[in-house]
């Protein structure tokens, strides 16, 4: 792997030969920021896949596992702790073959049925509507619902927003009713559809297009709910997809989605999630930050016919895919989790950070259980739960909800990896909070050597500093129920400030956030 000396100006890209090796200058504009960094943009994913609903989030009242009215009480907690600010259900894959009505009413009386996309598990429907959407309110979080277009109706989906959002003298408010819940649910994102070119239909985007401005219609917004519809976007590098889209839909969505998954390929082996070379590792953080330039392409595309940016692009499913843990269950994708994860996840923050003018929501896959989780349990009974490192940099990056995104010039190294990409040394994001203090995360990637970072802040007089690092000993290291703390933050303390200038030490390969006032 070459090494070379590069500039990162954020948002544009621009060459530079002035900074010496590991010597990293950062201006951060406190005075410059536009748009604000939705929430949404820290959303989970929950599927009916492998044990992320069934010994995930949800046990039953009966378990022996402590629960709360059925959930998993130290899940409900570690949710509780991290914010979660939306949650979308129930799938993926899973969704086009979901039929809403087999999970409401009495849990006893409720058909199983077959989960045919991932290992054929059976389940009893035990956790439908009533569970997700109480789930939600638990966790303060908004529900995105991904309705069935592949093998559902549009009378269907149509009578899930009716049961789930009117407060009217209807028939399917009154069988809520009847089903225990009084008042209506506050349902606000709803997905048409999902993968609608692959799992969800293989549909043509022109056939899509249609069948979306069908459904589209008869969603109604009942009371004063208002549906922000979202349409089933491309895979990654579809561009076709989204012009198709934008064409023949455009502003009868509210907004269109977006997959990408840092994985090796779609056959074949995916490679371990624990045993992986430093060639392997600077390969994953290549692949992931591709996603910025998928973002631009789908962004530029939508901008032709909406310059206003009034239609949001929703990366609803994002994060790394290895191969199942060896002696798990083919087709349910659980997987260990380790500091190479937990950049994945800092670096995709980080650059949807730069274009929260148009991504307004991003939900990793998976919340428990499946691919890059926040939370993997121990479902034989023992009870264990483990946070993962990925679930530490959510939690860490809670400050940046909501807040102002801020432009900044980062001047580092950067190196040449495998497939021909390019990475920087050092990953920076920058925002201004409600309470004017600043945000700055900054992530080391490097695996042998230190960075002696020093920044300055246009337009702010800095006084105080804290913050927070997650580091471990190896890059493979993982959390697991033996070692549930092998990874897990510390308090910052190689930050300083001298005449408004801060200059920080970061460890190889760590991650910081720090709170500048």
């Amino acid at each position: 792997m070459r090494k070379q000396l590069m500039t990162f100006v954020v948002p544009a890209l621009a060459l530079a030969m002035n900074v010496s090796a590991q010597d990293v200058k950062i201006t951060i504009h406190a005075n410059q920021g536009r748009d604000k960094i939705n929430k949404e943009i820290y959303g989970q994913f929950a599927e009916h896949l492998g044990s992320c609903i069934y010994g995930g989030l949800w046990v039953g009242p009966e378990s022996n596992i402590p629960n709360t009215d059925g959930y998993r009480t130290d899940v409900l907690q570690a949710l509780k702790a991290l914010k979660v600010p939306v949650l979308r259900w129930p799938g993926g894959c899973f969704a086009d073959e979901y039929h809403w009505m087999d999970g409401i009413g009495p849990r006893e009386r409720r058909p199983k049925m077959q989960n045919n996309n991932w290992g054929g598990t059976i389940e009893d429907n035990s956790f439908g509507t009533h569970e997700f959407l109480n789930l939600c309110e638990r966790l303060g979080a908004e529900p995105y619902i991904s309705g069935n277009v592949g093998s559902g109706s549009v009378e269907e989906l149509a009578k899930w927003v009716e049961y789930m959002t009117s407060d009217g003298d209807t028939p399917m408010a009154n069988l809520r009713r009847k089903n225990g819940r009084e008042k209506s649910w506050n349902v606000k994102y709803l997905g048409i559809g999902n993968e609608s070119w692959g799992c969800g239909g293989n549909m043509r985007p022109e056939y899509y297009s249609d069948l979306f401005r069908r459904y589209a219609v008869y969603c109604r917004n009942y009371d004063n709910h208002r549906l922000y519809k979202i349409a089933s976007g491309a895979s990654d590098y579809d561009y076709s997809w989204t012009k198709v889209l934008m064409d023949n839909v455009g502003n009868r969505m509210n907004g269109l989605s977006l997959h990408y998954y840092t994985v090796t390929g779609w056959s074949g082996s995916k490679g371990s999630a624990t045993k992986f070379s430093k060639d392997d590792y600077y390969w994953t953080l290549g692949k992931c930050l591709e996603i910025e330039d998928v973002i631009k392409k789908h962004s530029a595309i939508m901008d032709g016919k909406d310059p206003g940016k009034k239609i949001g692009l929703l990366v609803d499913e994002w994060g790394t895919w290895w191969d199942e843990e060896p002696g798990t269950t083919r087709g349910h994708l659980y997987q260990q989790n380790t500091m190479r994860d937990a950049f994945v996840a800092a670096l995709s923050l980080n650059v949807f950070h730069r274009h929260v003018d148009r991504v307004k929501m991003a939900n990793i896959a998976q919340i428990v259980n499946v691919l890059q989780s926040m939370i993997l349990t121990d479902t034989k009974g023992t009870g264990h739960m483990v946070l993962t490192p990925t679930y530490h940099v959510f939690r860490m990056y809670q400050p940046f909800q909501e807040a102002m995104a801020l432009p900044l010039d980062v001047k580092c190294d950067s190196m040449k990896v495998r497939d021909n990409r390019t990475i920087p040394m050092v990953s920076a994001s920058a925002a201004k909070t409600k309470d004017g203090a600043i945000v700055v995360s900054l992530a080391n990637v490097s695996l042998d050597k230190a960075q002696e970072v020093e920044f300055a802040i246009d337009g702010m007089t800095a006084k105080a500093i804290n913050g927070e690092v997650l580091a471990s000993k190896n890059i493979t290291d993982y959390n697991d129920f033996a070692h549930p703390e092998t990874v897990k933050p510390a308090v910052f303390k190689e930050a300083s400030i001298k005449k408004n200038i801060v200059k920080v030490k970061i460890p190889a390969a760590s991650i910081v956030v720090l709170n500048i006032k």
